[in-house]
Order: structure tokens, then sequence, then C-alpha cells
């Protein structure tokens, strides 16, 4: 049994994943081949992003794509004025080739509407597919050690006994597939995001992926938390009589170091955003929750209550669980195929027979119950709560609501009660005007104003 205080779950600075050392940053490209992109791509995405923002510097443009200017920008800006699709109209604070401004032609108007035709992607320039999953892979979740000692650090802030806790380890350490399931309020989601906390370490995420020419786009803040965005640094023509030694080294800023992603879905998940989601009127691609989740943990949060059928998400499931990819279809029809490297968390309120058969079962790796606390695990967790909420714990008090409000009405005990049962205390107390105490009057408030009388 589990529960979470909130009010006291902050982030804590002896984190395992804060102590673990930042990952290995591939060098910054020196050359337009080493970029993995091909002339004609990275000429279309310079010609976009000078085309939408009227008039832009070398400098810009390499602050925009996260690629260098040296030997990259440079090379893609000699080749457009060549074209005469761009052209200078003056230097800004300076008067290297970093600080010339350029501008779009009519010829490069006439040009870039064809590019915009194939897409509208005007952002930092993407990494190669094969990239991206040499990079996966490098990085893989199943590589970390999850010890006791950390498992303990990571649900100190809440009530939970021992067995549980020795379920939860191993599930952890799996990195496969783990299936939550009991009763509301208990601490279903507490317990999955307990464990991606103690996904220690950091990842590498890429702003974007490129495939036959098409844009994925990978980087979400809302699922990523950046630790270090890198800037593109300057790289200057190195000195004849410079060691090669002591060359600076400049790392590259497409890639941006990430906590190890936790992705929470709900009952809005659908189907289609299990798959590339396709914009048809800028023609690029998001990529998929778990293509974001790559390296972290996925979790699917009330399952069961989503619009679709169970058995067809769960379908969706079974080859990535299996085999640890998961293949992608571009609009053109071709399929890619992508690492499938999550700890994927289902957790439901609802019976599991109900939701899926044995066959997905059996592929599930870990199959982990959440029940309702014991009383002393229900008077413990009342005892954190007033602490953190500053009301003054009386078991007199904690007995009287047992005995009316659950005992009577034969009411089942749940992890969530204390927290909300205390909040509902703190407003009787400050609407009246009096200190907030677990006194039978403002308890049996309380629990009027919170539980629903049913029949």
């Amino acid at each position: 049994m589990t529960f979470r205080l909130h009010e006291i779950a902050t982030a804590q600075s002896a984190s395992p994943r804060d102590s673990a050392r930042m990952p290995d940053i591939p060098p910054q490209p020196a050359s337009i081949a080493e970029t993995g992109l091909t002339m004609g791509f990275l000429n279309d995405l310079v010609l976009k992003i000078v085309y939408f923002t009227g008039a832009i510097t070398g400098q810009r443009l390499e602050e925009m794509t996260k690629l260098p200017f040296l030997n990259v920008i440079d090379r893609v800006l000699e080749f457009l004025k060549l074209e005469e699709y761009v052209d200078i109209i003056g230097a800004e604070g300076g008067f290297s080739e970093r600080s010339f401004q350029y501008i779009i032609t009519n010829k490069g108007r006439v040009k870039v509407h064809e590019v915009l035709d194939r897409n509208q992607y005007a952002g930092p320039a993407p990494v190669p597919l094969d990239q991206y999953i040499a990079m996966v892979e490098r990085q893989q979740i199943g590589d970390l050690t999850i010890e006791q000692a950390v498992i303990r650090q990571a649900f100190s802030h809440i009530v939970i006994n021992e067995r549980m806790l020795d379920k939860i380890g191993p599930a952890a350490n799996s990195a496969r597939s783990l299936f939550l399931y009991g009763p509301p309020g208990n601490g279903k989601t507490t317990i999955a995001e307990g464990i991606a906390s103690m996904l220690g370490g950091y990842v590498l995420i890429p702003y974007a992926v490129e495939v036959d020419g098409q844009i994925i786009k990978v980087f979400d803040p809302l699922n990523h938390q950046v630790v270090q965005q890198n800037q593109v640094g300057h790289r200057e023509p190195a000195s004849p009589f410079a060691s090669q030694a002591a060359a600076t080294y400049f790392p590259d800023a497409r890639w941006i170091v990430c906590r190890r992603p936790r992705v929470v879905v709900g009952g809005e998940l659908i189907l289609e955003q299990l798959e590339l989601i396709f914009d048809p009127v800028s023609k690029i691609y998001e990529a998929p929750f778990q293509m974001k989740a790559n390296g972290g943990l996925f979790l699917i949060d009330d399952f069961g209550r989503q619009k679709n059928r169970p058995q067809d998400l769960l379908n969706r499931w079974i080859v990535p669980l299996e085999k640890k990819f998961d293949f992608l279809a571009l609009q053109t029809g071709k399929k890619i195929q992508i690492p499938f490297d999550v700890l994927i968390v289902f957790s439901t309120n609802l019976n599991p027979k109900d939701l899926v058969d044995d066959a997905f079962l059996r592929r599930i790796r870990h199959k982990i119950e959440v029940p309702n606390p014991s009383p002393a695990e229900f008077r413990a967790i009342f005892q954190l709560v007033c602490k953190a909420k500053q009301i003054p714990y009386s078991d007199e008090g904690l007995r009287h609501l047992i005995q009316e409000h659950y005992m009577k009405v034969g009411r089942e005990l749940r992890a969530c009660h204390p927290r909300d049962l205390c909040d509902q205390i703190l407003d009787e107390a400050k609407y009246r005007g009096i200190p907030p105490a677990m006194t039978k009057e403002l308890i049996d408030r309380a629990c009027e104003a919170y539980f629903v009388k049913l029949g």
C-alpha cells in the first residue's frame, strides 16, 4: 500500500539520477558529410529559415540550425548565393562572415515555395535515423542496476511496506513491462512515478530525426526535462602552430541532455497517438509517445478507460514487448524500424480479467496488485499528512473517523483519504475561524462534504 504526500514529495538533491555523470555528446560535425544530411537537404532548410525570418545573420543561422558556421553553414550560404537564392545586405555588429545579413531574393522566393511544398520545417537540423537508433542502443535503460537502497530512498516520502518494495525492485530492474492494478486512490500512479525517479542518469534526445528527407519531431518539452541544452560553439580555423591535442571540443548541439523520459498518458489516449502523427499542412511528423519515451518510462494510466477497446491497445504492444523494436509507417508507405527501449507501465482500477486475456498477461513481465491500506498503514499515513499540513494528530479522532464513517457504512480504507480529509478539515476550520484539529465535529463535517452518500 502506498500514499503520496504531494506537499513533501519534492525533487531530492540526493536523487540517484542526479549523481550520474553526463553522457558523452557526439562531437560537432566538421563538414557537411559529418552531419549525415545531404547538401540538398541543408540548402532547403537554410533557405526556409531565411525566408521565414526576413533577414538573418550567419551567426543566427548557426544558432537556429544547431550546426557550425564553419564548413557547414558557410558552405550552404555560398551555394545559395551562387544560385542567387539569397543576397547579402550588410553586416551586423562586426566584419566577419558570421555577421553578414542574408535576405531571400525574388528567385529564392520562387524556389522556397517549391521547397515548402515538401515540408515547412525550419528548426534545428535533424539527426539521421541511423544515428538516432545508435544513440538509443548506446543509452539503453536495461543497462541500469537499481539496488535496494536506491529503491527505499525513492519511496522514503510515502508509507509503503517491505513486501511491496520487494515487488517494485525486480519490476524496475527488468526495464520491460509492469501491470499495476487495484482499487483507486492507493498509489498506483505514485509507484510508477517512483520507479521513474529511480531510472538514474541522463539521455541524449535529438530535436528531430530525418529519414528519406522526411522530418520526425522527437524533442517534446512536455515530456523531456532538459538538463543541458547544448549551444553551438565558434569553431575558428586552427592555428598552424596549435597542437591537435589542444583543440577545443565542441558538442553536437542537435542533441539535448535530458533526464530519462517519463511519458504519462491517461484516458485520452487513442491508437492514432501510437503511430507517426502527420501534419498535412506542415508535412512534418510528430513522434509517437513510445518513441518519445525511449530510454525511460511510459505510463498508461487509467488503462481500460480509453475510447479504444483495451484489446486493440494491447494488440498494438505485442510485437514491441517481445522484440524490443517497433514499426512505424511514413505517408509514403515506407515502414521504419524504431527501437522500443521503454519500461511500459499499465495502471488500472478495473479487474484485469475484464481487460486482458492470459496470453497478453503472459507477455507482461511483472504484475503487482496495490491493495487498500491496513488500519496500521492508514494511521501512519494520517500521521504523516497531519504533520505536513500542521494539524495536531489525534488517535481518538482517528478512531471516531474509522468507526463512524468506515465501519458503520461498510466503506473501504483508501490511501488518498487522509490527505483529502485533512484538506477538508482545513477548509472547515478556516471558514469557522478556528484552529484545525481532528475533533469529532470537524471530522464529521469533513466526511459529509467529501464522501458521497450511496443509496
